[in-house]
């Protein structure tokens, strides 16, 4: 008999639940079949490091035997050797994987790790620690995984989101600066500090939703505040003024310094998800469903970038000029125009990617105003 000495162990509730675990009936396991619930394991629960090790060796050990329990007996002499972890770190990772119901301990009388043999050599058993729960959970993994990808998309989705909010505060709290010097922004500016104050930074562990609903908050009061100072205290509706579209200019080779009336100053138009989606009615197609809110038209441009054959260094250049937001419409309105040019049988947008990336140069530099190239695709869908 090999024998190891390990000491004695707690009894635990997690030691049980492991050894509750079986395989299937027949169940054969092949040391790949188990290495590869050892990496979806450490995905799932996020392991550290030593963790990772130490697991990928006890799986290492397996031997294949043709029994109902998933058997090991490395010492941890040899656990230190090959993960050159301390042998105190090595006792440790172990305590947490039985802990986390990845290991169960089969401890023996004398609490030694050791293999049964027979007079032949064959070995009938062994103490140690039983990986069949690694096994078992496989089915655990693949669903704490698919967890683990979904709040990561949400997270990431509500810092865009944020970004958004930020932007537009920003924005508009520039435009009141330049537009109505004369206007008390006091309580918005301090707002706005509190709020940049408290955001956690992508790279951090923060939680963005928890300021998420906040930013939307301020960004509204900002943006009726300078809608209120633009009407002067008066009812103000909306009224297009705008005959033409920016990009239609640019596509026929005008220089675009024609001569235009100069409307009437008013706040900036919003891009609200319906408008885009009025403009570009290609986004339904393209998507499959209806788009309501502002995340849907971001996810939607994100999506369809590659498919107008814009390249990903177009979409950051694209993301740091006007934002995430308007950097989806543009796509969106590529798209839109594109559709159209083969529609029509023109054919003039030949490269949309460069001209994704020739438009994105143009708002970036302030020559072309989004919301107008929305308003002139909506009224020609119109007429």
């Amino acid at each position: 008999m090999e024998m190891v000495q390990t000491g004695g162990r707690p009894l635990t509730r997690a030691a049980l639940a492991g050894k509750r675990r079986a395989l299937e009936d027949g169940r054969t396991v092949t040391r790949k079949d188990l290495s590869a619930s050892a990496r979806e394991a450490a995905k799932a629960l996020g392991l550290r490091p030593s963790l990772r090790l130490v697991l990928s060796e006890l799986v290492a050990t397996w031997g294949e035997q043709d029994w109902s329990r998933l058997i090991v007996w490395p010492s941890n002499e040899y656990l230190v050797s090959r993960t050159g972890l301390s042998e105190r770190a090595v006792r440790y990772a172990l305590r947490d994987l039985v802990g986390l119901e990845i290991i169960a301990p089969k401890d023996s009388a004398n609490g030694k790790r050791y293999a049964v043999r027979s007079r032949d050599g064959t070995i009938l058993d062994a103490f140690g620690f039983d990986l069949t729960p690694l096994y078992a959970r496989r089915g655990d993994w693949a669903l704490a995984i698919q967890a683990r990808a979904e709040a990561r998309e949400r997270r990431r989705r509500a810092f865009d989101l944020v970004t958004m909010h930020r932007r537009a505060v920003a924005e508009a709290m520039q435009a009141f600066a330049t537009r109505y010097p004369d206007a008390t922004l006091a309580d918005l500016a301090e707002a706005q500090a509190g709020l940049d104050a408290t955001t956690p930074d992508r790279r951090s562990g923060g939680d963005p939703e928890l300021v998420l609903e906040a930013w939307g908050e301020l960004r509204r009061m900002v943006e009726d505040r300078f809608y209120a100072a633009g009407c002067d205290g008066n009812a103000c509706p909306h009224v297009e003024t705008e005959k033409g579209s920016p990009t239609e200019a640019w596509s026929k080779g005008s220089s675009g310094n024609t001569d235009t009336p100069r409307p009437i100053e008013r706040p900036v138009v919003g891009l609200s998800p319906a408008l885009v989606v009025e403009a570009c009615p290609v986004v339904r197609d393209l998507v499959g469903g209806d788009i309501r809110e502002e995340h849907e038209i971001l996810d939607a441009g994100r999506t369809l970038r590659a498919t107008i054959g814009a390249h990903a260094s177009a979409w950051a250049e694209a993301c740091a000029a006007v934002g995430p937001y308007q950097a989806a419409i543009l796509v969106l309105v590529v798209a839109q125009r594109h559709d159209d040019d083969v529609s029509s049988g023109q054919n003039r947008i030949r490269n949309p990617g460069g001209y994704f990336r020739r438009l994105v140069r143009l708002a970036g530099e302030g020559r072309y105003e989004i919301g107008t190239e929305l308003l002139a695709l909506r009224r020609r869908r119109m007429t």
